[in-house]
């Protein structure tokens, strides 16, 4: 007997067509009626998890509270939801493979041949159940990464086939997501791609229950019809997904075109209630009618692929909303800004977030940009590298050591302010081997992180492997640079602040991982209303 219902999302025609939105919706829909909901993503790639992947193969590693490295979509679910995810809820290939060679290793098949079918389909359906059976959700969303018919994704699409057969009809339907392209010389909307995707699906064993489809343009009635027809789906169950202004719309559109009425009919389940999306809609009222601008610059290595801050962005556009103001994201490489470009590149800016990353490259930028921040009292927020950055720059120029750096930067620097943590130092693998996942802090009180959280006891996500050196703590709070947030357990430095600047705030944790829409995080709001701050004093200077 299912304990919930379950619903699969895949894709055809194309990648990126929104597959992770289109389930955060449809979760937000339901959840909106009272229902309990939670989305996974099973990614068809062979990598464990993202983890060691370079942000331009896959945007940015999202962290959960649990310190599972998974895939960005996870941001798009607890953005929408509300909701934490976790370890559960993300699984590529590589892993299903992992644990099934690892119980091979035991001996756990009792000398069986291995095979894809039935031993990688139960793993993979061993984990579609896991949140199901916990009797937490009255629906698992699960969406399956890449397109119908890669190679790759053949044993996913299996498993959701033999799905259907162990809970039943009622308790299970397909979503597929599909492209509608609009051929400008034909001057008409081409629906051929689509039959071919489902005729993908169906020889693969599965009929799709609901047909979203993306588009440019409206797609008449005619064409609905076409596609019911040829894809025997109901002409209700072909939903029209037309580019949206921002990602956020996207609920109210699957609303109207009743995406939410279809599955809980396709399923069964009551539909009593409107779904309450009050919250919602004045979150979108403040968004698209802002009363002020600000102009913030997001210095980073990985700038020419937005997807790799997409969490940044995020929190940019809830923090946006929250002060009423359109926030126009300048994105500058840090490779590009030197001492002598530093005040033509970053005068014209409201506010800088200095940005995570690893490595040397475009280190010595951010370092640049920071020094001139400081100097020129402009707004700066540090996250994770960004917050090391900070001390460095503060040693280099304040206290004067001018070989002060980081063992990432320099492993003979004779002043470390950054360094690996003990623990670290005898670490060979990379993948899942840093400090990750949730961790608490203690805030001084009267410091400026403790007026933005309202509180003395937090607690934040983390990724990485470096730390604020506490052989110089002294040092640095001595000369002005204070440490306001440490770690109870460890002792080590959390966030860094600047007592006579007007906002100089720098995080060792990922604060952009834990803004939602209902829930903007304090951090980028305060920041961002430091910001116009200085907009409003600047423009009365001149």
């Amino acid at each position: 007997m299912a304990t919930a219902k379950y619903i699969f999302v895949t894709g055809g025609v194309t990648s990126s067509l929104g597959k992770g939105i289109i389930s955060a919706s449809l979760g937000k829909l339901l959840q909106a009626r009272g229902f309990k909901v939670t989305i996974q993503k099973f990614d068809p790639y062979i990598n464990i998890d993202p983890g060691t992947l370079n942000p331009y193969e896959h945007g940015e590693c999202y962290v959960t509270d649990d310190g599972a490295e998974t895939d960005l979509d996870l941001g798009h679910y607890e953005r929408f939801l509300n909701t934490p995810t976790s370890q559960a809820n993300n699984i590529t290939t590589g892993r299903i493979y992992n644990n099934v060679i690892t119980k091979e290793r035991k001996g756990e098949y009792l000398g069986k041949t291995v095979q894809v079918v039935p031993h990688i389909t139960d793993e993979i359906k061993r984990n579609i159940y896991l949140l199901g059976e916990s009797g937490d959700y009255d629906f698992v969303i699960t969406e399956i990464g890449g397109c119908v018919g890669d190679i790759e994704s053949l044993p996913f699409i299996e498993a959701v086939r033999q799905v259907k057969w162990d809970v039943g009809t009622n308790n299970f339907l397909v979503i597929h997501l599909t492209l509608i392209p609009y051929l400008s010389a034909a001057k008409e909307l081409k629906t051929k791609p689509t039959q071919h995707s489902v005729k993908q699906l169906l020889e693969a064993g599965i009929q799709p229950d609901i047909l979203v489809c993306r588009s440019e343009r409206r797609i008449p009635v005619e064409i609905r019809k076409k596609l019911a027809l040829f894809c025997n789906v109901h002409i209700n169950s072909v939903i029209e997904s037309q580019d949206a202004e921002t990602i956020y719309d996207v609920p109210l559109h699957m609303r109207k075109e009743k995406l939410a009425e279809r599955v809980l009919a396709k399923l069964k389940m009551p539909n009593k209630t409107e779904p309450n999306l009050d919250m919602w809609k004045e979150f979108l009222g403040k968004l698209k009618n802002p009363t002020d601008e600000v102009k913030i610059g997001l210095v980073g290595k990985y700038v020419e692929l937005p997807d790799a801050y997409k969490s940044i962005v995020e929190a940019f556009v809830h923090a946006g909303a929250q002060n009423e103001c359109r926030i126009d994201l300048q994105y500058i490489s840090s490779e590009t800004i030197t001492a002598e470009n530093g005040d033509e590149v970053l005068s014209k800016l409201d506010g800088v977030l200095v940005a995570p990353g690893f490595g040397e490259r475009g280190m010595e930028g951010k370092i640049e940009t920071v020094k001139y921040l400081r100097e020129n009292n402009v707004p700066f927020f540090g996250i994770c590298l960004g917050m090391q950055c900070a001390v460095i720059e503060f040693a280099r120029n304040v206290l004067k050591l001018e070989d002060a750096s980081s063992t990432e930067l320099n492993e003979k620097t004779k002043h470390p302010v950054i360094d690996l943590m003990e623990e670290q130092k005898k670490v060979v693998d990379m993948g899942g081997t840093m400090r990750l996942g949730a961790y608490p802090c203690d805030l001084k009180k009267g410091s400026k992180a403790n007026s933005v959280y309202g509180k003395t006891k937090i607690s934040e996500r983390h990724r990485h492997r470096y730390e604020f050196n506490n052989k110089y703590l002294e040092q640095i709070e001595k000369a002005g640079l204070q440490a306001t947030g440490i770690n109870p357990d460890t002792g080590l430095v959390e966030v860094v602040e600047l007592k006579d600047h007007q906002w100089f705030v720098g995080v060792q944790y990922h604060p952009e991982l834990k803004s939602t829409v209902l829930n903007p995080h304090p951090l980028f709001v305060k920041f961002v209303a430091a910001a116009l701050e200085h907009k409003k004093a600047k423009n009365s200077k001149n």
